[in-house]
């Protein structure tokens, strides 16, 4: 039996197939993330590599752009994880189209433009200045420490390096003695076309790692000498100072610095620019990760990384990094004890910034100024004008627990909550301080880029939920 089938009538509507954008709502994380990469930044930078390129055109640098960036605030890192939501889910589908990238393009676009990437984070922090979400008032610096994509038992001590390439080169000379008194048995064994001279894979790796470590301590009595040099003309510079200013520093001379490496100073085989650091975890191979976060909208204004595991040198390039990116200073600024120093103090003096470094630990900081009795044991005159950590101690502790330093912790410890435990980055992909920087600032990126999500539509603010979509 034949069917028949009803014939389409003129004055009825043509329904037409929905397109793949329309399977997730209107005001979806992925849709706004679109938007914003197609509409408010610039991807000249991207966009202008493939113009004199032949053969087959590439993928739209536009969609890649936002499907790295929504994959990074779904806390998706992988590329082979970002090519499988492309092929099975509809959130991934609604940037990609049908034309989902496969893991290795996705890989080699992320590798090709991470330069470019980086740079979007200063876009990024200016969209959220127009939108209202910086002003600057007050401003907390810290630092946290991100784990390298390196094991820390691949570092090895300056002092076990000596031993250890000599230990190795030994067995590899006993090695070749053996293998030169059986290159007849070789040849028998390896046939006419081998001469029997031929180093095993297993004499070769020896050799390879002997010479890895030779390598690596003389980078690191090269990084001691350098050092040395370095305190050495500071030195000098502030003997200089001093006699222009017709001062003389007391106490016994100073004993030069050593140009010799610790015996414990060590090197990672893996990534050798990363650094053995205390965490809450321990012991750890990572880097030193900055972010200075603005008290409105907890938008980072200014980031970096750094290879060393202390706080006190960053303060000041972290400072000048804010009027740099929003053209204006901070009125306030609060960081922990990492970031205090007499010379951090005086340049947040001259920049007119009012201050807020801790001088302790944190139970110290602060003195209950309901419970204290000042009129009970007045303070006694300084005998001396008190130095800069002095009169920050007593600034801290007279405004009490109603005094700006409060926000030191309120500020960037929930972003590097919602970057490290929300959204799961705990370690870096890349290798290399360049390659790690670039990584950071794409992931500050995507922080400001949530934020502004939030202002701008509540219910695409949270990378977990839009995981489950």
């Amino acid at each position: 039996m034949s069917k028949t089938f009803r014939p389409w009538k003129i004055d009825e509507p043509l329904l037409l197939p929905p397109v793949v954008q329309e399977f997730v709502a209107k005001d979806h994380l992925a849709r706004l993330v679109l938007s914003l990469v197609r509409e408010d930044i610039d991807l000249a930078a991207i966009s202008g590599s493939y113009a004199g390129e032949r053969g087959q055109p590439p993928f739209d640098p536009v969609m890649m752009t936002a499907l790295l960036l929504y994959s990074y605030c779904c806390g998706i890192y992988s590329s082979r994880r970002i090519a499988k939501g492309c092929r099975e889910r509809v959130d991934f589908r609604s940037i990609v189209g049908f034309d989902a990238p496969d893991f290795r393009t996705i890989s080699e676009f992320r590798k090709r433009h991470l330069e470019a990437l980086s740079a979007l984070y200063l876009q990024v922090l200016q969209l959220c200045e127009t939108a209202g979400l910086v002003k600057l008032g007050h401003v907390a610096l810290d630092g946290t420490k991100i784990k390298a994509n390196a094991s820390k038992h691949k570092a090895m001590s300056y002092e076990r390096m000596e031993q250890r390439a000599a230990e190795l080169e030994a067995e590899v000379a006993k090695w070749f003695a053996v293998a030169e008194a059986a290159d007849a048995e070789e040849d028998k064994r390896y046939g006419v076309d081998k001469t029997g001279e031929e180093m095993p894979d297993w004499v070769t790796n020896k050799k390879r790692r002997a010479e890895r470590i030779r390598q690596a301590k003389a980078e690191l009595e090269a990084e001691a000498k350098a050092l040395a040099e370095a305190k050495l003309k500071a030195a000098a510079e502030a003997q200089q100072q001093r006699e222009a200013e017709g001062r003389k520093k007391s106490g016994p001379p100073a004993a030069p610095p050593s140009t010799t490496p610790e015996p414990k100073a060590q090197k990672n085989f893996t990534d050798p620019e990363s650094r053995i650091m205390k965490s809450k975890d321990g012991f750890v191979q990572a880097y030193n990760a900055q972010a200075a976060v603005d008290a409105e909208a907890q938008i980072i204004v200014a980031q970096d990384v750094t290879q060393s595991a202390v706080d006190c040198a960053q303060l000041v390039p972290m400072t000048d990094a804010i009027e740099t990116n929003l053209g204006r200073k901070p009125e306030q600024l609060s960081a922990d004890a990492g970031y205090c120093s007499e010379a951090n103090l005086e340049a947040l003096e001259g920049r007119s910034i009012d201050s807020y470094v801790a001088t302790g630990r944190a139970r110290n900081a602060v003195i209950d100024t309901v419970k204290s009795n000042p009129a009970a044991s007045p303070a006694p005159e300084p005998a001396c004008t008190p130095t800069r950590v002095e009169a920050m101690r007593a600034k801290i502790r007279t405004g009490g627990h109603t005094s700006p330093y409060r926000l030191r912790k309120q500020l960037p410890e929930p972003v590097f909550g919602q970057i490290k435990q929300a959204r799961g980055f705990r370690q870096f992909l890349l290798r290399g301080l360049a390659n790690v920087r670039a990584e950071w600032a794409i992931m500050c990126a995507v922080h400001n880029l949530l934020k502004l999500a939030h202002s701008r539509t509540p219910s695409c603010a949270s990378p977990m939920s839009a995981a489950a979509a």
